[in-house]
């Protein structure tokens, strides 16, 4: 600079230079003296470009200097300059030539103490609170029992451990853990895009889709949890279909997190109890419920008892109401068993004495007919057919005697006929039985083979005897045992006996009785 401001000869004879070399020069200089700074100042004016670009400035109460933060590095910026925060800016100095001005190049943007957090803070919220999302009909009930639970946090640190350990305690569920940076720059962007991912997943996928979600955080200071401050983390939060619990920091942290979430933990162990029931106090519930149950049923059914047995006792028994009747009955079946006793007795009288007047009559009328006749016929007759016709007559009186034995005989035909029918019926009917005794004792006999040893032989087993024709049951008395031998289905195999002498034992015991098998 001082080339340019030294007069090298007297007079007005100063050289000449282009505007772009003042420019280029200043430049220099500036960016030379300077290099990088830092500036504390109030944010005005804020501009994002279409480009990407973010363009602001930097004023106290007597100046302005005019900042830039291009696109890459306005991404990576922990905090988003707003009108009136106050800011610690760390860039460096340089100049823009096209319109003669400094300026700064800003990389990095810190609130300026924590007043100012807290400021941009209460303001971020009251603007979120006029959108509606921390009104209280829009938060969601939490599931009493979750089958899946998502978990955003860090998976290295002690909050999720906690989170486990306190889980598996009370009543184990299936989780997901979806590990996120928890402060600094990327701090915002992947809690949001958690959030999002859970709520992307479908149900009966590969992937199981949480039934509630946990965003968890220990403690900190205001700027290490300032990314659950962060408009996109709380939109996220907000947008969830799935019943979300916000547990970031201790009881004594605030985050705008904690006012869109659904539940709000003290600690992230307490969100693990707010999550599940402990399975001991529901076991033990159901228990005393069920006891309750039984004790009530219990209780009704006595009353019940003791109701019908108040009730019956009022009622006649049904000995008693049946009892007249039943003595009435038995009286007059007694009665109709005499009167129809005496009844066909008094009817046979009569049919007898009829029968005995009816044949009477007859007889007579017939002899007197008979007799009349003969009478005539010996008048006209000369004696010497006399003897003759007496003999007639004899015969026919002999005949009119049998006339009075027909009815007996008659009767005698009728009951010789129906001990001919029951003749008949009983030769089937002893047939009959007898061929189905003749079954049963053939199926008894089939039994008994079935049953019997000799099948049980026939199948592949074999019976051992000792010296003595007793049964061996064991290894230990085989061992004992001086001779045996061996019943097959077909003879017995006995090694003391020379083949053509082995003989068929008997299935028979010593004292006669069948043997046993086991």
């Amino acid at each position: 600079m001082s080339d340019l401001i030294d007069d090298p000869t007297p007079g007005q004879n100063a050289p000449e230079f282009s505007v772009s070399e003042i420019s280029g020069a200043v430049k220099r200089m500036v960016e030379g003296e300077f290099g990088r700074v830092r500036v504390k100042g109030e944010v005005g004016r804020v501009v994002w470009a279409r480009s990407g670009h973010l363009y602001f400035d930097l004023k106290d109460d007597r100046a302005v200097l005019a900042a830039v933060s291009w696109k890459g590095q306005a991404a990576r910026l922990p905090i988003r300059p707003e009108e009136g925060m106050e800011v610690v800016a760390t860039g460096k100095l340089t100049t823009f030539p096209g319109q003669s001005k400094y300026q700064m190049i800003v990389d990095d943007v810190r609130p300026a103490g924590v007043g100012a957090l807290m400021a941009m803070l209460e303001k971020r919220k009251k603007a979120l609170a006029a959108e509606g999302l921390f009104a209280a009909d829009r938060k969601k009930p939490i599931p009493y029992l979750p089958r899946v639970i998502g978990v955003v946090t860090s998976p290295t640190g002690a909050v999720i451990r906690d989170i486990l350990h306190r889980l598996r305690d009370r009543f184990p569920r299936e989780v997901l853990i979806w590990p996120v940076a928890v402060q600094g720059d990327r701090s915002a962007a992947e809690v949001a895009a958690a959030i999002n991912g859970f709520n992307a997943l479908t149900a009966g996928g590969v992937i199981p889709r949480p039934d509630l979600l946990i965003v968890a955080r220990g403690g900190g200071s205001i700027e290490d949890l300032w990314g659950f401050n962060e408009e996109i983390v709380v939109r996220a939060v907000a947008a969830s279909d799935i019943p979300l619990i916000s547990a970031v920091g201790h009881e004594t942290d605030t985050t705008l997190i904690d006012y869109v979430a659904d539940q709000r933990a003290p600690t992230p162990t307490a969100a693990a109890e707010l999550a599940v029931p402990v399975r001991a106090d529901l076991q033990s519930a159901l228990m005393s419920l069920q006891d309750r149950r039984f004790r009530t049923v219990a209780t009704q059914m006595g009353a019940r008892k003791q109701r019908l047995r108040d009730l019956g006792r009022a009622l006649p028994r049904p000995q008693e109401i049946l009892a007249a009747q039943q003595q009435r009955f038995d009286h007059v079946a007694m009665r109709l068993g005499l009167a129809a006793q005496n009844s066909l007795r008094d009817r046979r009288v009569l049919l007898e004495r009829a029968a005995a007047r009816v044949q009477t009559y007859v007889l007579k009328n017939l002899l007197d007919q008979k007799r009349l006749t003969i009478d005539r016929l010996g008048a006209r007759l000369d004696p010497a057919l006399s003897a003759g016709l007496s003999r007639r007559r004899d015969r026919f009186l002999q005949s009119a005697a049998r006339l009075g034995s027909r009815a007996i005989l008659v009767r005698i035909g009728h009951e010789g006929s129906r001990v001919q029918a029951l003749s008949s019926r009983l030769s089937p009917a002893f047939r009959v039985g007898l061929e189905r005794r003749t079954r049963q004792l053939q199926g008894l006999e089939r039994m008994r083979q079935t049953l019997g040893y000799r099948q049980t032989l026939a199948r592949g087993y074999a019976l051992v005897r000792d010296g003595e024709n007793q049964l061996v049951t064991s290894q230990k008395a085989a061992t004992r045992a001086a001779r045996l031998s061996i019943e097959f289905h077909d003879g017995t195999y006995d090694p003391d006996t020379p083949p053509q002498a082995k003989k068929k034992t008997s299935p028979k015991g010593p004292e006669g009785k069948q043997g046993q098998l086991f």
